[in-house]
């Protein structure tokens, strides 16, 4: 084919631009462009398409929005797949709802939107006494987040659009006691019970095993002492921390970076308030709530009568313990110390202000700002260390493209070595071990399923190539060659003896056990007096097992009441066997009254959420939801997924 192509060059010249110069007459480079703006497809609901570039734009947004209110969080969690994956399905989720509420013509009135905005505790700290908006704080604090006031107020409107949608499930949702009592008494209820265990080791003794039953159950169970296929390896790892040893900042970006972001690096402004809290939790009724606002209303209204008396009216008034001996003083504060609203509120006021009344999830709040402490500018030198890191952190970051170009092409093209590459990005050559199926929990580069898969393929390993560049992780790629490869193998008889006597014994011990156990279960169904010297009874239920193995526990409540005493077997596999008489019902314990309200209560939520989530399984079918993008499967960054997807 290539020496077609080299012969015949007019040819191949003219068929080009017969097929190709016309297309960009007629559409232009730009058009070529847009045929692939945004990236790749990585999602679709109602026939709208979510890209690639809008989904790492949000989920770059999601970061930083997680930073600022939690800035001790590892990053690095923040980037991995299972954390991109949950911003791309809060994506398609509210895309799926937005179109519900489109097609349901569910729309938010001006009057709504007006009302809940007046309600937003963070906007309301922004009006000025006679009551009006202060609009230039309005415009910095959504400033804040990257939007005009247009662009917020749309979407809050939308948001409350789509609140709409699941409002009516929520909102109808309901479980009867008879309902949650199934649930519940499954849960609380109480039976008295005598076990009696039959431990597989107190069987091991009876055993007497010789060679020939060894090398026989070897020889069934052969699959089970296999060594597995592995390879020993030299890799190359390029990450930012191998990027950054060849970065050394310049004294004039240093010293430019510094004058830019002085403001930034002196650290985070803190604040002094006092409050007054009447006490209302969340979980209070409507009414209890409705009382405890109208308290702070009254307070507040003493307050600006007489601003002076802010720490004894909070002194006799303040329903937080902490603080109100203090005249509701809180001392300094940083953003991200105290809950939303009232960081909101207190970060919104000037020295000696005092706010309207604040709703958080603990009651309401008169808030009054009583002192600002700016941290000090820190001067060049003494910042220098911390500068050189940050600036290298950039550099690096911005660098590691380029040299990521060079790497996946070195490693390609030479790919009988990977010195070459090595050398030309001073990287260092390792040599490890690695199998094919890694130990549970095992993490690291050289255990990436992809990674794995390309090491292990038929080229790799019989012509001791190169890899591919593999991404192993964020900004990080990993190639490596095989010097040596060990297939799966089964290992010798004579290197696994002790594991083969201890595996069988475990089983014949068990089996023993059992054995014994079934007997006697037996006997004592068929005559329930010669069952003597059974351990004394004890209460048994679902929230206090009294040490007995959930097969026991799960056995004796499913007893049939209406047979008790009754007796169970339990099979407990390599641990033996146990027989249980099951006695009788335990009444529940007096004073659970509110223990099964609180229990009735969570059941309904539960089912609610559950009804909640079937019908947005619905409404993905409907919209004909497809998300392009695999799912990831390991469990690391849970905590960070939640974050997100709040």
């Amino acid at each position: 084919m290539f020496d077609f192509v080299r012969k015949h060059t007019k040819i191949m010249m003219g068929v080009m631009f017969l097929l190709i110069i016309p297309s960009f007459v007629m559409f232009g480079i730009q058009g070529y462009n847009r045929m692939n703006e945004g990236g790749e497809v990585v999602a679709k609901v109602a026939g709208a398409e979510i890209k690639q570039m809008e989904w790492d734009n949000v989920h770059k947004n999601e970061v930083q929005r997680v930073l600022a209110s939690q800035p001790n969080i590892d990053p690095k969690i923040l980037d991995s797949a299972e954390a991109r994956y949950a911003t791309l399905e809060k994506m398609v989720r509210d895309r799926v709802l937005a179109a519900a509420a489109e097609k349901s013509h569910l729309v938010t009135s001006d009057t709504r939107l007006a009302k809940s905005l007046e309600s937003d505790p963070s906007i309301a700290a922004l009006r000025k006494p006679d009551g009006t908006l202060d609009v230039e704080r309005y415009r910095q604090l959504v400033g804040a987040q990257g939007l005009t006031p247009e662009m917020f107020e749309a979407r809050v409107r939308t948001d409350l659009s789509t609140r709409q949608v699941v409002a009516g499930v929520l909102g109808t949702s309901f479980a009867s006691n008879a309902q949650s009592g199934v649930a519940l008494d499954a849960f609380l209820e109480k039976r008295e019970v005598q076990v009696a265990l039959f431990k597989s080791a107190d069987f091991a003794s009876k055993l007497s095993l010789s060679d020939a039953d060894l090398e026989a159950w070897y020889k069934d169970h052969a699959t089970q002492f296999q060594a597995p296929e592995q390879a020993t390896i030299d890799y190359l790892v390029l990450d930012l921390d191998s990027v950054k040893k060849s970065i050394v900042p310049v004294e004039a970006d240093l010293k430019t970076y510094y004058e830019q972001n002085a403001a930034k690096l002196a650290g985070q402004e803190e604040r002094r308030a006092s409050h007054i809290l009447i006490a209302s939790p969340k979980t209070a009724s409507a009414d209890d709530r409705k009382k405890a606002r109208a308290k702070a209303e009254e307070l507040l209204a003493e307050v600006r009568k007489a601003p002076a008396s802010f720490a004894d009216i909070a002194k006799k008034n303040s329903q937080d313990p902490g603080s109100a001996p203090n005249g509701g003083d809180l001392d300094f504060f940083g953003r991200g110390a105290m809950v939303k609203p009232f960081e909101d509120a207190a970060f919104g006021l000037k020295v000696n202000d005092v706010s309207d009344v604040v709703e958080s999830d603990f009651g309401y709040h008169i808030i009054k700002l009583t002192a600002v402490r700016t941290p000090k500018q820190k001067s060049f030198e003494e910042m220098r260390p911390e500068l050189e890191t940050e600036l290298k952190n950039q550099q690096a970051a911005r660098k590691f493209a380029e040299v990521a170009d060079t790497f996946t092409n070195g490693v390609s093209e030479q790919s009988d070595s990977l010195k070459s590459v090595a050398d030309r990005l001073k990287l260092t050559v390792q040599t490890s071990t690695v199998l094919r199926q890694p130990a549970p929990g095992t993490k690291g580069p050289l255990v990436n399923a992809k990674f794995l898969d390309a090491l292990f393929s038929a080229d790799s390993i019989e012509k001791k190539r190169n890899t591919e560049a593999v991404e192993t992780g964020p900004s990080q790629l990993v190639s490596a060659r095989i010097t040596q490869h060990t297939p799966a193998r089964t290992l010798p008889f004579a290197d696994v003896k002790d594991r083969v006597r201890q595996q069988l014994t475990a089983q014949r011990s068990a089996e023993l056990a059992k054995k014994e156990g079934e007997a006697r279960l037996a006997a004592w169904k068929a005559d329930p007096a010669k069952a003597t010297g059974l351990p004394a009874a004890i209460v048994v239920s679902r929230d206090n097992a009294q040490q007995q193995t959930p097969q026991v526990v799960d056995a004796v409540l499913r007893a049939d009441p209406a047979t008790l005493p009754a007796w169970v077997g339990v099979d407990l596999g390599a641990q033996g066997y146990a027989v249980a008489k099951v006695n009788k019902l335990m009444p529940h314990e007096a004073g659970k009254e509110e223990l099964l309200k609180q229990g009735r209560d969570q059941y309904a939520q539960a089912w609610a959420t559950a009804e909640n989530a079937a019908y947005y399984n619905q409404l993905k079918e409907r919209f004909k939801v497809k998300i392009n993008v695999a799912q990831p499967n390991a469990k690391s960054a849970a905590a960070a997924v939640e974050v997100v997807k709040q």
